[in-house]
């Protein structure tokens, strides 16, 4: 009876671990891969402000967005039966930068899209501007020094109690400080200001022979664009996204509360592009993902690049999307089809 018990009690430990190694197999085991879905058809009204503004807006511009997510065992095989799902390797997405570094590069591209936006806006408005550099951004901090201090996504504020401006400004500043002197950089992390000690490394410009001092990071300088006129600004709200491919959206936004009446006509408009501060879109990726996303919110009007129209109208077609695709490859013709519109009843 007992022998009978201990057998049993060992059948029940081995079922028990046997569970818990597949539990943590599908659910909690990372995967080599990733997994684009359709994201969300997002109205843009809420992340943008814009002062003495003309909220005439009865219909709305929405953004598109492509979910990627790295993949457990259990959403591949969920994906595998999706048609909807794409499975690509992680490292396709990733090249060679890491998980947080590809997120500090989306962050920055989703920056500068908004400035180009608002560039865009401006001069489709006849809004006289000015460009100025609003912070410094890390991507990535190569090798070992400076990991615990400085991370990719950081907003670098200032140094030593000044305020940098520019790369060119940070360089000159450091310039006048020594290989392992400490400097004292106010930072912005996910929100949160904090000031770090960093030891200065030595840094090699491609191509010269001489060092000098440095922070150990790569950065680029974010900047923002500023209306000449008092009473003008646009600003952002977080969208909590990356990349630049709502740039389009966003300037069609902009214009229309820049300007007097209601260019949505009161449809449901949907998108996607990125834009450049001459009002020129270009294409993106995922816009078959895009188009899913437009069509479950209702989008009667999608603007495609005019290099993914052809992609988009497939999709389009395969599931039987009713929404119009129009094709643009800048922002004023975006702009004059919908002033062409009847304004839907």
């Amino acid at each position: 009876m007992r022998q009978s018990r201990n057998r049993t009690g060992i059948r029940a430990g081995v079922y028990l671990f046997t569970l818990i190694v597949l539990i943590y197999v599908i659910v909690f085991m990372g995967t080599p891969y990733v997994v684009y879905q359709p994201g969300a058809a997002s109205e843009v009204a809420p992340m943008i402000k814009v002062e003495n503004e003309d909220r005439d807006e009865a219909g709305t511009f929405m953004m598109t967005t492509v979910s990627a997510s790295y993949a457990n065992v259990a959403l591949l095989i969920y994906s595998a039966l999706n048609p909807n799902a794409e499975i690509a390797r992680k490292a396709e997405r990733l090249g060679n930068q890491s998980e947080d570094e590809y997120a500090a590069t989306q962050v920055y591209y989703m920056s500068s899209s908004q400035s180009n936006a608002v560039e865009a806006a401006y001069k489709a408005a006849g809004i006289l501007y000015r460009d100025v550099t609003d912070y410094l951004f890390v991507f990535s901090v190569p090798g070992e020094t400076g990991h615990k201090q400085l991370q990719p996504g950081d907003k670098i504020l200032g140094v030593d109690g000044r305020q940098v401006a520019d790369p060119e400004a940070l360089s000159k500043l450091l310039s006048a400080r020594k290989i392992g002197d400490k400097v004292s950089v106010s930072l912005e992390r996910k929100g949160k200001k904090l000031t770090e000690d960093v030891t200065l490394v030595e840094i090699k410009d491609s191509g010269k022979k001489a060092v000098r001092p440095g922070l150990g990071v790569v950065i680029g300088a974010i900047q923002k664009v500023k209306a000449s006129e008092p009473g003008r600004e646009v600003s952002f709200t977080d969208t909590d996204v990356g990349g630049p491919s709502a740039g389009l959206m966003f300037t069609m936004e902009i214009y229309n509360r820049l300007t007097k009446g209601d260019l949505t006509k009161g449809y449901r408009v949907a998108g996607t592009g990125t834009i450049d501060p001459k009002g020129e879109v270009g294409p993106i990726g995922g816009v078959q993902f895009k188009i899913v996303a437009a069509e479950r919110k209702g989008a009667e009007i999608f603007f495609v690049p005019v290099k993914n129209y052809e992609e988009a109208k497939a999709k389009a077609d395969k599931i039987g999307a009713k929404m119009k695709l129009v094709p643009v490859s800048t922002l004023d013709q975006a702009i004059q089809y919908m002033k062409k519109l009847p304004v839907k009843p």
